[in-house]
């Protein structure tokens, strides 16, 4: 099974994958460990990346997804921002359970402003809010609820499923 968490910087991507993947006995990943360092300096400058600057990034993310697939499986922790980057990860495999994280732009840059060490400055969440494009498919969850409910609440849903 595969499943990407996915939203804009501050969404609780990296918390919600985790646990995720501890609830479900399966591997997690981050995305951001993915990109290269030139994308990482880019954007702990200020600068958003570009469709190209994410495009062998995204590649090499699918071919992970691939091969993740075959082992154990694994949760992702990824933006996938736009439906483009989306279609690039589906491409290598459809079978995909899309978690998108959303919320409201004071509550993500409160979440920012609090984060030490990370690349992804607070100036970059207008960029990530304008080349959102929500998914019309997938669990959608609230950045407010708390990370244990988003965790229990996707696992039953898929029990039903």
């Amino acid at each position: 099974m595969i499943i990407v968490v996915m939203g804009v910087s501050g969404s609780g991507k990296t918390t919600i994958g985790r646990k995720l993947a501890e609830r479900l006995s399966i591997p997690f990943h981050d995305a951001d460990d993915y990109h290269s360092v030139a994308n990482k300096d880019k954007m702990a400058n200020g600068n958003p990346l570009s469709d190209a600057d994410r495009l062998p990034w995204l590649e090499e993310l699918g071919n992970l997804l691939l091969e993740w697939n075959s082992d154990k499986g694994t949760v992702l922790a990824c933006s996938a921002l736009k439906e483009s980057y989306r279609a690039i990860l589906n491409s290598k495999l459809e079978d995909i359970k899309w978690v998108y994280l959303y919320g409201s732009k004071e509550v993500l840059k409160s979440r920012i402003e609090k984060r030490l060490g990370h690349f992804m400055k607070i100036e970059m969440l207008d960029s990530q809010i304008g080349a959102l494009e929500p998914p019309d498919y997938g669990y959608h969850f609230p950045v407010t609820d708390t990370p244990d409910a988003i965790v229990e609440s996707f696992v039953r849903t898929l029990q039903v499923n």
